[in-house]
């Protein structure tokens, strides 16, 4: 009996261990997995700050070009009649062939292995085009500018504002930001099925740059809108927009894959840009635009924008019914105004409320305050707003939800973003929504995985942590001498240390990054043993590698700096998008850039870069590898990977 009653207990205090155990186990591996989120987390913010920052510098260049185009005449004449052409109102119906002409000038040589359109196009003729760009194969540049032809007679019928039913459709499908992402594309048509009279899509904007297939993504979404014009809608997103593909690369990328026709491409597609509508509205109570609401949007404005005339966001045609006394533009939102028309009741809408609206549609992001869905709800639609543009780690994001109402009644901001793996490989997943009769969202999430063998959680967070520290490491470092200067007013006696909060402070008034600093502090710099930060370390493991020793290291940190700026000047400077420049257009370059910034970089310094760079026979520069040989390197990795 007694040894009954004993083997009992210990049975039961084995099953008690074991659950206590296991108990431990989980309670581990939720410690674990909340770590590494923090850290993914942590990790995107600093992409996403440092992204923003550098659209909010994009917005700051659109001002000064549109500044230049205010104060024209006090510049070269070549100068003048570029900037024109590229930042004016550019008519491009007036220099562009008919489709007719594009057959009879350019040839297809009988070596051309790649798809072979005619129009009009069928579903067979996208099924070739999958199948080519699954194989990397390349459209020819005549079935490129036809296609584009054929595609803006289209958008040429189309309503500013699209009106859609899901009477006819058991769901609506709703993709976000793809980004120049073939991948993301292709992996929804596969889980998804294709667009069709049965399975219609929305596509929210952002189609280009950043990616290496926008072109791609460009010509399979066109050709579907040329097959399914009623069951496949596109609305135009901010990098729909000539001025911003010279910036995020879509423009190089044309011109790499197209050269010689690369140029007739962009200007065709630069008016097929204009041409798109502005948003869609899904039963009259879904409400999908890119880019979000703001306290300026209304629908009424949008519905009577003319909108082809507005080639840019970034910079607003004037109107040519102007007093000449309009103010000049400061900000987006003080946009110049434009031609609109009338509504049927015969009220006019003033002209610069409208561009106002579009603005605020395609660039939300620089709104600081955010208009609740209810409040634009009573004056257009009813039920949610679907917006793009913010990458979140699981690519939906709800926002302004009313508890008090009904799945069938909710009313909310649904951010929807569409390109997986945005910043680096496992930073996020991408995103659609299937949207059925009843109005209840659905979302699917993927990730295009390219690794084998998958790798564990640890090494997916340690690689995205690994570049977006990186990242924000180069940022500080080629902002040396504005931090060295911010830090010493706090170290008056050259101690090279500082509190915690002090380096908080000064790295806040430097760099105007909304960061979590104090927890980034222990993987950016050291601390001594009394907790106080030696902020000189910062800079330790990186250094600005220097490719012609005699430029000035002030000249090398503004460089890097403020390269984008500078390679989008270079980029209008280029016209011809070559790539290469002359001895002369790059001295312009440097005039628009010391312009821009309002640096004192005199002739001297320039003529001295200008003597040490190894220019072509031709006296040309491939500007873009000038640029790329001044960047940021990491000398040592053992502070990422501790």
């Amino acid at each position: 009996m007694g040894c009954g009653i004993s083997i009992k207990k210990n049975q039961a205090n084995k099953s008690e261990r074991v659950i206590k155990a296991a108990i431990l186990i989980q309670r581990w591996y939720r410690s674990y997995v909340a770590r590494m989120e923090l850290k993914r987390q942590y990790a995107l913010s600093i992409f996403q700050s440092i992204e923003y920052a550098e659209e909010q510098a994009q917005l700051q260049l659109s001002n000064f070009f549109t500044f230049m185009l205010n104060h024209v005449n006090e510049f070269d004449p070549d100068i003048k009649s570029h900037f024109v052409s590229i930042m004016g109102d550019y008519n491009i119906a007036s220099s562009d062939p008919a489709m007719t002409e594009y057959e009879r000038r350019i040839e297809v040589p009988a070596s051309y292995r790649g798809p072979r359109l005619c129009f009009p196009l069928t579903a067979a003729d996208i099924n070739a085009l999958l199948q080519a760009f699954k194989h990397h194969q390349q459209l020819h540049a005549r079935y490129v500018l036809q296609l584009f032809h054929e595609t803006r007679k289209v958008l040429q019928q189309m309503p500013n504002i699209t009106h859609l039913s899901t009477s006819y459709a058991k769901e609506i499908t709703i993709c976000g930001d793809l980004h120049g992402k073939l991948d993301d594309l292709l992996l929804i048509f596969y889980k998804n099925g294709l667009p069709s009279e049965e399975n219609p899509y929305v596509f929210n904007g952002d189609f280009v740059d950043r990616g290496k297939n926008s072109i791609e993504i460009l010509i399979i979404l066109f050709a579907f809108l040329l097959v399914y014009p009623n069951h496949l809608h596109l609305n135009r997103g901010n990098h729909e927009d000539h001025i911003m593909n010279l910036r995020y690369g879509f423009t190089k990328e044309v011109m790499k894959k197209y050269q010689c026709h690369g140029t007739t491409i962009l200007h065709l597609l630069r008016d097929v840009y204009s041409w798109l509508p502005l948003a869609t509205i899904i039963d009259n109570k879904v409400l999908i635009l890119h880019g979000g609401i703001s306290d300026t949007t209304d629908l009424k404005f949008l519905n009577l924008f003319q909108r082809n005339k507005l080639k840019s966001v970034l910079n607003p045609p004037k109107s040519n019914a102007g007093t000449g006394n309009e103010p000049r533009r400061a900000t987006l939102t003080d946009a110049h105004p434009v031609q609109v028309k009338k509504s049927n009741s015969g009220s006019h809408v003033s002209s610069k409320e409208a561009t106002k609206s579009m603005s605020a549609s395609s660039n939300s992001r620089q709104y600081s305050k955010r208009q609740h869905p209810d409040n634009l709800c009573h004056r257009t639609v009813s039920h949610p707003v679907v917006e793009v543009q913010h990458c979140k780690p699981s690519s939906v994001t709800k926002t302004h939800t009313s508890p008090e109402l009904t799945p069938k009644e909710w009313k909310q901001v649904i951010t929807i973003f569409s390109a997986s793996n945005y910043y680096e490989e496992g930073s996020n997943r991408g995103a659609y929504i299937k949207l059925n009769p009843d109005l209840i969202p659905r979302f699917v999430q993927y990730q295009v995985s390219k690794s084998t063998p998958k790798r564990t959680l640890q090494q997916r967070v340690s690689t995205i942590e690994l570049s977006a520290l990186k990242c924000l490491r180069e940022k500080i470092y080629i902002h040396k001498s504005e931090l060295i200067a911010a830090v010493r007013q706090y170290d008056r006696n050259g101690t090279g240390k500082i509190s915690p909060s002090e380096w908080v402070s000064a790295v806040e008034s430097v760099l105007q990054l909304d960061l979590p600093w104090r927890t980034l502090r222990s993987r950016l710099v050291c601390l001594d043993q009394d907790g106080n930060v030696e902020y000189l370390s910062s800079f330790d493991d990186v250094e600005i590698k220097l490719p012609i020793k005699e430029v000035q290291p002030s000249l090398v940190e503004t460089l890097c700096r403020y390269k984008a700026d500078l390679e989008s000047i270079f980029n209008m400077i280029d016209r011809d998008h070559s790539g290469l420049i002359s001895i002369d257009e790059f001295h312009q370059a440097w005039k628009l850039f010391n312009l821009h910034l309002k640096i004192a970089i005199d002739d001297e310094s320039i003529d001295s870069l200008a003597r040490c760079i190894d220019f072509n026979k031709d006296g040309s520069i491939d500007f873009n590898e000038f640029l790329e040989a001044f960047h940021v390197v990491h000398k040592l990795e053992k502070r990422y990977s501790s």
